[in-house]
């Protein structure tokens, strides 16, 4: 079911890692369905802004698959308000990153992840976007451009 012009609930919560665990990663909590909601519309306006349809590799994560993943229990994914993109048409997972730094929109996080894909994360209704910029690599975590 689509949620925005080109985003489906089932693509927000679609997982491998789920799938090939027999893990139902479906969400039920209202305020993840919000936030889902949240996240399509923001997800639109990056789509906007790069010009070619995004490939979402990961969005929303129950608390079990977020822990297969070694990711923060305290993640925006498992809000539902966080996805990790690529869009090839447009260019690397840099390209991304930088043109969404200089775009305007209104993020909360945006991660360059092992320059393979980029996370974005927009903030929960009412709180402030920390507009945020950092890499994580093999090297760590640090902010983006040090």
């Amino acid at each position: 079911m689509n949620i925005t012009e080109h985003f489906t609930f089932e693509e927000l919560y679609a997982s491998e890692i789920a799938d090939r665990n027999g893990i139902d990663n479906t969400p039920t909590d209202p305020k993840v369905l919000d936030n889902l909601k949240t996240l399509a519309l923001n997800l639109e306006s990056v789509r906007r802004l790069l010009g070619h349809p995004i490939h979402i590799n990961s969005a929303y994560r129950c608390l079990l698959v977020n822990g297969m993943l070694g990711s923060k229990p305290t993640s925006a994914h498992v809000r539902g308000l966080a996805a990790d993109i690529i869009c090839p048409a447009f260019g690397s997972p840099v390209d991304i990153v930088n043109a969404i730094i200089s775009s305007g929109i209104q993020y909360d996080q945006v991660i360059l992840e092992y320059d393979r894909w980029c996370h974005i994360g927009f903030a929960e209704e009412g709180k402030e976007p920390r507009l945020e910029q950092l890499i994580i690599d093999k090297q760590g975590t640090r902010h983006y451009g040090n």
